[in-house]
C-alpha cells in the first residue's frame, strides 16, 4: 500500500494559507479518485481507494505543523511495507510559487513539520514532494505561510495542484523516478520544448 501525507494544520482558519498546500493537494487527489477522506485514526483523517493498480491511503495529519511526525510515524507503522511506501506533500518558501519538486530523500530545510517527521521516523530516507509557496518578499516566514495566496497567485498555485495529484498518481504506479523526470522540470520550457 502507498500512504500519502499531505502536511498542514486543522482549522477553518488555515485552510487556505501557504501552508496548507499539502491538505489542499491530498484533498485534489482524493476528490479526483472518488477518495473519502472522512476516517479519524492515528492523529489524522484519512482515506483509502485504489489508484494506478494499487491500494493507496492518505491523510492530512490532525496534529499542527510542528508535530505532524507524531501521526506519520503511527500511519507509517500501520501503513507502509517500508519508508519509499511514504510520500509526504508540503509547502516550501524556498520553491517559487507554482513549482513542484520531487526526490527520493533529503533534509528537513527550513520546514517545522518534516524535521517533526525526520525526528519522528528516525531517518530522512522517504520520497517528499514539495509545492513552491514563495511569491513576494517577506519580513517574518510564520506570518508569511499563514497567509493565503493572493489572487494573481491562485491560478498558478490551482495548476500546480493539478501537476502535483498527476506526479502522485505516478507515485502510487510505483514511478517515482518518472515523476521526478517529468515534473522537476519548469512547466515554461516543457511548453517551448
Amino acid at each position: 500500500m502507498k500512504l500519502i501525507v499531505g502536511l498542514g494544520n486543522p482549522g477553518a482558519q488555515y485552510e487556505k494559507t501557504r501552508h496548507n498546500i499539502g491538505w489542499r493537494v491530498v484533498d485534489a487527489f482524493a476528490e479526483k479518485f472518488r477518495i473519502a477522506v472522512s476516517v479519524h485514526e492515528k492523529n489524522a483523517m484519512t482515506g483509502s481507494g485504489r489508484v494506478g493498480g494499487g491500494s493507496v491511503l492518505v491523510a492530512k495529519p490532525l496534529t499542527y505543523m510542528n508535530l505532524s511526525g507524531d501521526a506519520v510515524r503511527l500511519l507509517t507503522n500501520s501503513y507502509a511495507e517500508s519508508l519509499a511506501d511514504l510520500l509526504v506533500v508540503y509547502d516550501d518558501i524556498d520553491l517559487p510559487a507554482g513549482k513542484l519538486r520531487i526526490r527520493p530523500n533529503g533534509s528537513a530545510g527550513t520546514h517545522n513539520g518534516m524535521r517533526s517527521i525526520i525526528a519522528s521516523l528516525g531517518r530522512d530516507d522517504f520520497p517528499r514532494l514539495r509545492v513552491g509557496v514563495r511569491g513576494g518578499e517577506y519580513d517574518r516566514l510564520r506570518d508569511y505561510v499563514l497567509d493565503e495566496f493572493s489572487p494573481e497567485e491562485q491560478p498558478l498555485i490551482d495548476r500546480s495542484i493539478e501537476r502535483a495529484v498527476d506526479a502522485l498518481v505516478l507515485f502510487c504506479r510505483g514511478d517515482l523516478r518518472r515523476a521526478m523526470n517529468e515534473f522537476n522540470r519548469d512547466e515554461e520550457a516543457e511548453a517551448g520544448s
